[in-house]
C-alpha cells in the first residue's frame, strides 16, 4: 500500500506543479502584453518547476508499477 500511496502522491504533486507553471507563465504574458526580461525570468523559473514536476510524475509512475508488480 505504501508504494501505491507514494506513487499516486508524487504523480498528483507533479501534475499540479506542472499546471501551476503553465498558468503562471501565461498569466505573466497576459499581464505584461509583451515578452521582456521579467517574463523571460519567469519562464526560466517555471521551466525548472516543470522539470521537477516531470521528475515527480516519473517517480510516481515507477512506484505505481512496482506496487502492481510490473517491474
Amino acid at each position: 500500500m505504501d508504494l501505491l500511496f507514494w506513487g499516486l502522491t508524487f504523480r498528483i504533486i507533479g501534475e499540479v506543479i506542472l499546471g501551476l507553471a503553465v498558468i503562471g507563465v501565461h498569466w505573466r504574458i497576459v499581464k505584461e502584453h509583451r515578452i521582456d526580461g521579467k517574463v523571460l525570468k519567469d519562464i526560466r523559473r517555471e521551466r525548472n518547476l516543470a522539470i521537477i514536476a516531470i521528475i515527480l510524475m516519473a517517480v510516481g509512475y515507477a512506484l505505481e508499477l512496482t506496487f502492481y508488480e510490473f517491474l
